[in-house]
This record gives C-alpha cells, sequence and structure tokens, in this order.
C-alpha cells in the first residue's frame, strides 16, 4: 500500500503533533530534519514548519558530525513516537494488518522510499512503519538487518 489516499497517515508529511527529545513539532518531517542539527536552539526553529518547509529548511543545515551513521535509528525512533503518541493514527497503522508499506514517490527518493517511476529503492520508511506496526500491535515478526537495512533497537 502506498502513503496516499485513506493511507496518507502514514507519511512523515501528515499532520500531527510528535514530541521527540523534548521538543514538540508540528509533524514528523519536522522532528526528523531537526535532529539533522547540532544544537536544541537550532532544533527549536522546525517545531512548528510544517513538513516541506521542515524538509526544505533541512537541506539547509549544517549536518550534526554523526548524521550518517544515526539517521536511520532516529527515523525509527520518530516514526515509533509518532504512532505512540497518537492512538487514533496507532490504530490505523494496525488496521493496515500485514500488508507491505511503500514509501512511494515521484522524486527519486531511494533511500527512504521506492521511486514510483523506476520501481526502485530501499523502501526505508515503509519497513520501519511495518516493524513499528508489529512492536506496537504486539506481533512478531523475525527482522534482519538485510531486510530492513538497518538495525532497529527499540526505545521504550
Amino acid at each position: 500500500m502506498e502513503m496516499i489516499y485513506k493511507y496518507d497517515f502514514l507519511s512523515n508529511f501528515y499532520d500531527c503533533k510528535v514530541t521527540y527529545d523534548g521538543i514538540t513539532y508540528r509533524n514528523s518531517e519536522a522532528a526528523f530534519q531537526a535532529q539533522k542539527t547540532k544544537t536544541k536552539h537550532e532544533r527549536l526553529r522546525f517545531a512548528n514548519l510544517p513538513p516541506q518547509k521542515a524538509k526544505s529548511m533541512g537541506r539547509g543545515v549544517e549536518l550534526r558530525e554523526d548524521w550518517e551513521e544515526v539517521k536511520d535509528q532516529i527515523m525509527y525512533e520518530v516514526v515509533k513516537a509518532k504512532f505512540q503518541q497518537n492512538p487514533d493514527l496507532k490504530q490505523r497503522l494496525l488496521d493496515t494488518g500485514d500488508a507491505e508499506i511503500v514509501e512511494g514517490n515521484h522524486h527519486k527518493d531511494w533511500y527512504w522510499g521506492v521511486d514510483m517511476g523506476t520501481m526502485q529503492g530501499y523502501n526505508k520508511l515503509g519497513r520501519i512503519c511495518e516493524k513499528v506496526r508489529e512492536e506496537l500491535g504486539g506481533w512478531k515478526r523475525d527482522y534482519t538487518d538485510e531486510d530492513v537495512g538497518l538495525e532497529l533497537k527499540s526505545v521504550e
């Protein structure tokens, strides 16, 4: 299932508050992009941004030194926080059952999603949503690093 229409709530661009590392953001995209920065003061600038503005602003920040090593884990933590903190979205996520979740896009984001023009991509965001769904639903599926492309750790 793609993150469009009735499944738009799966997208980081969906408008719902997410508190991460002591700051409440307008959406999970803003929460994720803010983590690229080096200081809490810089992260606070993202708190009330709409998702497209947060993404754009995130492209222009000076990245923290460990960004490439921590970005997958941060995405997992932000996505998990989104669904833990928004019970209605959690239920909608659980209602997707065991369906494959695809972050389909048309802007060649092969890292977090799948480019729908070429059908290529790692779909890390989709896999993270599936992992969070299974954790929140109490289901068990063994994920390997190869399945998800990252080591996912619980942030309880």
